[in-house]
């Protein structure tokens, strides 16, 4: 197996955004450079484990939010990115993403689409 670097950049992003923080702002608090943030995010650098500890301190999850979906037989996969998702959405909203996301693995399992390993 192998681990997934564009999800972990992706929730990288996504809660430093939440955090209200530039890249520069992450850079200057984990001590790297907001180039390596760019990297990390866009999965053209493999984060280090240090680097993804001191990421997950400034911003205040834990390093399963990061990992998520990277481990085999992961009960929670993808749940941190649907909850992602769905913040600030109305009721509404959440009804909309609810009933496509049910179509959707309805659809994937009537036509028996193939498992496929985590892509862009």
């Amino acid at each position: 197996m192998t681990v997934n670097y564009w999800m972990i950049g992706q929730r990288v992003r996504e809660y430093r955004k939440q955090n209200q923080l530039t890249q520069a702002d992450l850079a200057e608090q984990i001590d790297m450079s907001a180039t390596y943030i760019s990297h990390i995010e866009t999965a053209k650098r493999k984060a280090s484990l240090e680097a993804l500890l001191r990421i997950s301190n400034v911003l205040g999850i834990t390093m399963d939010r990061l990992l998520s979906g990277n481990q085999t037989n992961d009960t929670t996969e993808y749940l941190q990115d649907l909850m992602l998702l769905i913040n600030g959405c109305t009721s509404s909203e959440k009804k909309v993403i609810y009933d496509i996301a049910l179509a959707t693995k309805k659809s994937l399992r009537e036509n028996k689409w193939p498992l496929y390993a985590h892509s862009k």
